[in-house]
């Protein structure tokens, strides 16, 4: 995950009342970390910590995996309404790039139907969804390897958090209606198959850039409806917290973190 300052814009919403906590205290804040800080020493006064399961794409992996979970698990737990450990995955969708990637796939592998009918390997909004179906499965299949070094109260990814990091800095296809509805396909893809296992699914990333990905695709039947919503692009604590007034990134969602960059870390205030 990268730090998304407020260089993208977004635009206020719904209203809701922001959690308050000390200015300036990270003793009632999270913080999120992944493969950019490995090997560094992490804070040890915030309340819950986030986790990234991937190295910076979807396609890999976070090497400081284990480390990283030990590190959350041993975190105050302080704000009662947040999970003391979450997780989050890297998401992308690089369908028209299908001949430069091995992992696209070739064939529907979910026990459940695919609700875009066969993937036959081709750029298809099937394929797109057994694509996120497929990269959700590889990064589980990681934290369940990972998991258990780490000391956790339950190794099940059930127990955890999921969100999706939907950022612009990785594959998208654009320039097309279709090709927008394949991005969310991709991302319903990812929902599903943490619906399947049990798990609850948010979602992170700035109003600008859910739409750049998105273009308004997501139908009113779409599994991206009614999720959390974690929202980027603040510099400050108080830049966090006004952003729990903003709308969330689906509809019927709730915005419940706000992040914000301090001292080179990555911090996330809850919202409720």
């Amino acid at each position: 995950m990268l730090s998304l300052i407020s260089v993208f814009a977004v635009v206020p919403g719904a209203t809701a009342a922001p959690r308050t906590s000390a200015p300036g205290s990270t003793s009632l804040v999270g913080m999120d970390v992944s493969w950019p800080q490995c090997g560094k020493t992490l804070p040890t006064t915030p309340a819950f910590g986030i986790v990234g399961i991937n190295g910076g794409t979807a396609a890999n992996q976070n090497a400081c995996l284990a480390s990283q979970l030990a590190w959350a698990n041993s975190l105050s737990g302080a704000v009662a309404s947040q999970d003391k450990v979450q997780v989050y995955v890297n998401t992308a969708n690089p369908g028209e790039v299908i001949g430069q990637i091995t992992t696209w796939p070739t064939s529907n592998t979910a026990p459940i139907d695919n609700p875009y009918g066969i993937c036959d390997g081709t750029n298809t909004k099937a394929c797109s969804w057994q694509y996120g179906w497929s990269r959700g499965e590889y990064a589980v299949n990681y934290f369940n390897q990972e998991a258990p070094k780490a000391g956790l109260a339950s190794i099940s990814p059930a127990s955890y958090k999921w969100w999706l990091d939907v950022e612009t800095e990785n594959s998208w296809q654009s320039g097309s209606t279709e090709a927008y509805q394949r991005n969310v396909a991709a991302l319903e893809g990812w929902v599903d198959y943490f619906k399947h296992i049990g798990a609850r699914t948010g979602v992170y990333s700035t109003a600008y850039q859910w739409g750049q990905i998105t273009n308004g695709q997501v139908s009113d039947t779409s599994n991206l409806n009614g999720l959390h919503s974690w929202l980027a692009g603040s510099k400050t604590l108080n830049g966090a917290k006004s952003k729990c007034a903003y709308a969330p990134l689906t509809s019927g969602g709730k915005v419940v973190l706000s992040q914000y960059v301090s001292g080179g870390y990555d911090y996330n205030h809850s919202c409720i």
